[in-house]
């Protein structure tokens, strides 16, 4: 298990603020699981406008959080990094679940677990925490293709 300061990450992710979603990860077991750390700031882009009177992180921005941990883990298992021909994608969300709000001041905790690769997809099982307490859970697929293929 390997702990990874936000330097590392960024050497495992192509995302960069304002929608870098991971901080910190606190342990990686390539092949198996990662445990992420996610600090949600009161100066976070999105919370002007989600929502004025009563900030709250978008599911959306948690389901993204969960893909760039699940990226950082793919890409350690693999034993490579992301480079500027590759892009890292989205192929599905199952069973994603919302049990409670996120807010400025929490420390949204996201582990992810390999549930198989086949063919290039990838499938992981994700929670997502603050103060131990699950706020949201999916399955999701992910992919990664050469930006070339997008022109095509």
């Amino acid at each position: 298990m390997s702990e990874m300061d936000v330097y590392q990450v960024l050497e495992h992710l192509p995302q960069r603020f304002p929608l870098l979603l991971v901080d910190r990860v606190k342990e990686c077991e390539p092949g198996r699981r990662i445990l992420a750390l996610k600090n949600v700031s009161a100066n976070e882009p999105y919370f002007p406008g989600h929502f004025p009177n009563r900030p709250i992180m978008p599911g959306v921005l948690i389901l993204e959080a969960m893909a760039q941990a699940a990226g950082i883990l793919a890409f350690r298992t693999l034993g490579i990094r992301p480079d500027e021909s590759s892009v890292y994608y989205y192929a599905g969300i199952d069973k994603a679940r919302f049990k409670k709000p996120v807010v400025p001041g929490d420390q949204l905790e996201v582990e992810v677990t390999l549930l198989g690769s086949k063919r290039g997809i990838w499938k992981f099982a994700c929670t997502a925490r603050v103060d131990g307490a699950m706020v949201a859970e999916a399955e999701i697929l992910c992919t990664v293709r050469a930006s070339s293929e997008e022109a095509q």
